[in-house]
């Protein structure tokens, strides 16, 4: 698999222009985790950190399901791999945890995201409340923090995966 990456139209209108860097930077995380094997892709960055790039797409999953099912939607949503006992449960893999349940799951929480905000304009306001804050948010500004929590990930994720064989790109 080539994970092909698109940067937006120069031209694009908002919205086109703030999902199109979202994909972009969903489509940099997976090409970060491009041709490892699961033991590779659940190699902790450095000690003591549980940091992975498993963990990163597992912690993916859980921001797109909480963003833009909970929070936009109001979605009875739980969690996917932490628990209240356990809150960084996404970053404590195991030998059975595997790239492809993790991707899997990433991808299902990508599209039902994209489902969830085409019913939305930008400029609507979410269902759902923040969980801590209580907070309503407009949909420019979920988009604007995914591309922002994406972009932080990805630079983490570049580091690891130089660590683990030595790839750096964009």
């Amino acid at each position: 698999m080539t994970t092909q990456r698109a940067e937006p139209a120069t031209t694009a209108d908002e919205r086109t222009m703030l999902e199109g860097w979202l994909d972009y930077h969903r489509q940099t995380l997976a090409w970060k985790c491009e041709g490892l094997t699961d033991a590779q892709l659940r190699t902790a960055s450095a000690e003591p950190s549980t940091l992975s790039l498993m963990g990163l797409v597992r912690h993916m999953a859980e921001v797109e399901r909480s963003w833009f099912r909970r929070v936009l939607t109001d979605e009875d949503a739980g969690p996917i791999y932490y628990t209240d006992a356990d809150p960084d449960g996404e970053f404590r893999l195991t030998e059975a945890d595997t790239w492809q349940e993790a991707h899997g799951t990433w991808q299902a929480e990508i599209e039902k995201s994209r489902q969830n905000a085409a019913r939305f304009s930008l400029d609507d306001i979410t269902v759902g409340k923040h969980r801590r804050t209580g907070e309503r948010y407009n949909l420019r500004w979920l988009y604007t923090h995914m591309i922002e929590e994406y972009a932080r990930h990805n630079g983490h994720a570049d580091l690891i995966r130089e660590r683990i064989d030595g790839v750096t790109g964009d």
